[in-house]
Formats: structure tokens, sequence, C-alpha cells
């Protein structure tokens, strides 16, 4: 039965196509369009597909008269004004379930780099170096890691760190009673005490931006290591900078930057950013947490059921 037209406005895996037309849509892909483009063609349409390319405001949603959802192939929803799509009874879609492994072993892989400064090493031995000494290494055995946000990413996250002889505690302002064999549920306080790891695996909210600055930073009882696998605006960089120099933060895991565009595809260049890059304890990939091979099937497959789900 014929359910209506898809519009695709960014990339997205081919299986989400098929799955969708097995459905009875109609997939029209459209990721080369700019913005205008798209306000001209909007009221055809039943869905919509995204991943960051463009905001999904109150001006698009004007425009979409048939719109009955949309589905972001990813995890973060702060492209999409859910208030106003959800006034407009537009159902808003998302996969975080479909990433989250993936984005908990790069935070663990990250780590393990930093710890045994593997991103140090491997150019020296290239060049012809054999530093031993220099490049001694940490092992993770011992160490307390404070998650801070225990969704699906932080969740995953714990239980990737099974096996490394660490205790594991988190932090979430919205849920109570998760404890279990992988985490230990703390307060906030507990991870300033305790933690010599922390890692961020929340939205970008207003409550989140800069949530993790020189105030959050005094906080903390002795000097630890940074993962950010979230949103880079969860960071303030400078603050961070000057953390790092100081040696109350002894290193950062970042994979999302505060200088990323909208699309997460550039890299806003800067004084500030030309400082982070100059640091040997960072380790930087370009927002890639959560995208791999894998992930991007699993994306697709579980929006679509998301979808069938509204049927």
């Amino acid at each position: 039965m014929y359910k209506g037209k898809v519009l695709f406005i960014d990339t997205a895996h081919p299986e989400l196509t098929r799955l969708l037309q097995e459905m009875g849509y109609e997939c029209d892909y459209y990721p080369d369009y700019q913005r205008i483009d798209f306000l001209n063609i909007l009221n055809k349409y039943a869905g919509i597909i995204i991943r960051s390319k463009i905001k999904i405001d109150r001006e698009i949603l004007e425009h979409a008269h048939q719109l009955r959802f949309i589905g972001r192939v990813g995890a973060g929803m702060e492209n999409i004004d859910v208030e106003e799509a959800e006034k407009r009874k537009v159902v808003c879609l998302n996969a975080p379930e479909g990433n989250r492994d993936a984005v908990a072993e790069q935070a663990v892989s990250m780590l393990l780099a930093l710890f045994n400064r593997l991103l140090i090493a491997d150019p020296e031995v290239r060049q012809g170096l054999w530093l031993r000494e220099e490049n001694r290494g940490i092992e993770l055995g011992g160490k307390t890691v404070g998650i801070v946000g225990y969704g699906n990413t932080g969740s995953a996250f714990s239980r990737k760190l099974m096996g490394f002889d660490v205790k594991v505690m988190a932090y979430d302002k919205y849920k109570i009673g998760f404890g279990d064999e992988y985490v230990q549920e703390a307060s906030m306080d507990q991870i300033y005490q305790q933690a010599d790891i922390v890692s961020f695996h929340v939205p970008l909210t207003s409550e989140t931006s800069y949530l993790f600055d020189k105030k959050m930073i005094a906080h903390f009882q002795k000097p630890f290591y940074l993962i950010n696998t979230s949103r880079g605006k969860v960071v303030n960089t400078a603050d961070l900078m000057d953390a790092l120099d100081a040696g109350k933060v002894r290193g950062a895991c970042l994979d999302v930057l505060e200088y990323e565009g909208l699309s997460f595809e550039a890299i806003q260049q800067s004084p500030e950013f030309a400082r982070l890059t100059a640091m040997k304890n960072v380790i930087l990939t370009p927002h890639i947490a959560g995208w791999t091979n894998e992930s991007n099937i699993k994306m697709a497959q579980i929006l679509a059921a998301k979808v069938r789900e509204l049927n």
C-alpha cells in the first residue's frame, strides 16, 4: 500500500531506502540540494530523512504541510526543533541504538592510545627513533572511570570497559536505579572525588552547553583524563586547554570539537584550535565515533523499524 513520499536531505545507507520502499514509501534522494531548494518542495512529503546538513526549524516545518515524521540517521536531535514538530503532530525519530557500540569502542580505543602514547611512538619509530623509556605507558587497571550521561552510549561504554579491571561510576541527571554489574550509580560529587577518567555521553541542550568548563574542573579533587565523544560544545575548549597546561587535566580524547560546523563536515580554524593541535597529550578525531560500516547499516535498520511502528 502506498504510504507517501519520503525526502532524503542527507546521505544514508541504501538499506534505509530499500526498507522504506518495502513499506510502501516513495523515496526521493536530494543530498546536494540546499535549504532554499527544500523549502520549495517540502509540501509533497510525508517523511524527511536527515543527518546534520540543515536544521529542521519552524520555517521548514511551516512548508511541510503533509509531514508525518522526521528521521535522523544518528543519535543527537539538536538540529531538529522537536517542540515545534510535536506541536504539529510530526513524530521525531533517531537511531542511537545503532551506533552506541561504535561510539563506546572508539572511546576505549582513544583512551588506550593516549595512555600508551601510540600516536607519539608510531611516527617516532617511522623516523628511526627507538625511545622506550620516553614512551612508557599507563595501565587502565585500578583506575576509576566516571561516566556523565548514562543513555545508549554511556551504558555501552561501561560494558566495553569490562575486563580492564576498572571501577566504573556513572551520573545521569534524569535516571535513577540503573546500577548493575557494569556500573555503580553515583552523584557528581562522587565523580569529582574519585574519577581518574571522565567521559561525557550527553546530548547537546541548553543544560549541557559548556557543561565542562573551569567551574566544573575546579570541583575535581585530583588530576584526570577527559573523553568527549558526545558533542563539541559540551566542552569549553579554552577552559580545557588552560586545565591541560596547569596539569589539572592530564590528557584529553576529543572526537568532537566546538569548532565544528553545523553539518559536522568541516572545522573552523582559529588560534584556539591551533593551540589545541599542538598539545601532545590530546588525541583528536573528526567526529567519527559511531561512524563505522556496521553502525551505518544498523542505524538504517533501526530507523526503518521505528518508521514501521508508526503505521
